[in-house]
């Protein structure tokens, strides 16, 4: 399955194209559901089996792993809440299961709240459902979702603002209240389709809405959860990402010659020393990766810790994967610059990583905060 992936990859990227064919292989191996327990039709995994998975599943075709990551927050973030006796989630667990495409409707231009606040309007209805208005960006799985999920924030409340936290559904009588525009043309990870969402009015009904929180930092167990899934498997696939660079860099050193010693470039000092390099800084991230979504699956308790810690492995792995894709490059010489070239499509993708949350900003300011403690009045 993974070579067929690899070997679409390139077509979509130059293409242009969503990987429908990779998601229907996902969909009919159960992989939409490696998350949810096995009573409601998953395969009842926890975190450090999705990570390894979506590892092994980014070094293959980077785009289709990063696309099914935001349907797989989701499941993930259900987990978390499962597992700390909340099943307001259950319904994107038995939604998976049943072939369901959940993506992830946070990001939004110029939101550097992310979590913590939203430009879009949440419009309580007299059902108990909202409205949500406004424009959601890098959404992902564009061309397939079935529930988005977003949050928004309700001015109107008599408990005072509320950020609001639901599913809207893609149907017909929705179709002109959710509009995707085909604006997804990108440097890289073009296989995602992670297009812009524009919301009017669209609905999410009473039994979707499963938050309403006051602005700014809170310790709800769903901001952990979309936080820490979100953080830990981003992170996986950009590790994936890495040990594929490692890989090409080791082949091509063992078939590249060099003209000056007759010798293969594996034999070259210079060479050893650069792989070697690459092979310590990404040997650091799967066990990082492995012990912190333990961790999360067990519900182990890092206090205030945690989100130094998930932004922390998000960020080291990023720049690492970054530099391992960089000297890989090197090793693999002049060839590598050809668009055909397998490495130049990951020197591409492996740039998105750059724009996800936490930003190498916010990953500092949440360990030096960690560390030293707030910045004084």
């Amino acid at each position: 399955m993974l070579e067929r992936f690899r070997a679409r990859a390139a077509v979509h990227d130059r293409d242009n194209t969503f990987p429908d064919d990779d998601l229907a292989e996902l969909r009919d191996a159960g992989y939409l559901a490696v998350l949810a327990p096995r009573e409601l039709g998953g395969a009842g995994l926890g975190l450090v089996e999705a990570s390894a998975l979506q590892q092994r599943l980014a070094g293959a075709a980077p785009a289709t792993a990063l696309a099914v990551n935001m349907h797989l927050v989701w499941t993930g973030v259900a987990k978390v809440l499962a597992d700390r006796g909340s099943d307001d989630l259950r319904f994107v667990q038995e939604g998976a299961a049943a072939g369901e495409v959940f993506a992830f409707g946070i990001s939004e231009a110029g939101n550097d709240l992310v979590l913590f606040g939203s430009g879009t309007d949440a419009a309580p209805l007299p059902d108990g459902g909202y409205a949500f208005t406004g424009t959601k960006i890098f959404t992902s799985l564009a061309p397939v979702w079935t529930q988005l999920g977003l949050h928004g924030l309700d001015t109107t409340s008599d408990d005072g603002p509320r950020m609001v936290y639901a599913f809207v559904p893609r149907s017909e009588v929705q179709a002109d209240r959710v509009v995707v525009r085909d604006d997804w043309d990108t440097l890289g990870m073009r296989g995602t389709q992670s297009r812009t969402t524009v919301l009017r009015d669209a609905v999410a009904p009473p039994d979707r809405v499963v938050r309403r929180l006051a602005p700014g930092p809170n310790p709800d167990p769903l901001v952990f959860g979309i936080f820490s899934v979100f953080e830990l498997l981003l992170a996986s696939v950009y590790t994936g990402i890495a040990r594929r660079a490692l890989d090409l860099a080791v082949a091509a050193a063992g078939t590249r010659t060099s003209k000056r010693t007759g010798k293969a470039y594996s034999q070259d000092p210079d060479i050893r020393w650069r792989i070697a390099g690459m092979a310590l800084t990404y040997d650091a991230l799967p066990p990082q990766l492995a012990s912190l979504a333990h961790d999360v699956d067990v519900a182990a308790d890092h206090g205030a810790r945690w989100f130094s810690l998930l932004a922390g492995v998000k960020h080291r792995a990023v720049t690492a994967a970054k530099a391992i894709v960089d000297d890989a490059m090197l090793v693999a010489g002049g060839s590598s610059y050809f668009s055909a070239n397998e490495l130049s499509r990951l020197y591409r993708d492996v740039l998105a990583g750059l724009f996800h949350p936490s930003d190498p900003e916010s990953a500092h300011s949440a360990v030096a905060t960690a560390w030293l403690g707030p910045i004084e009045d």
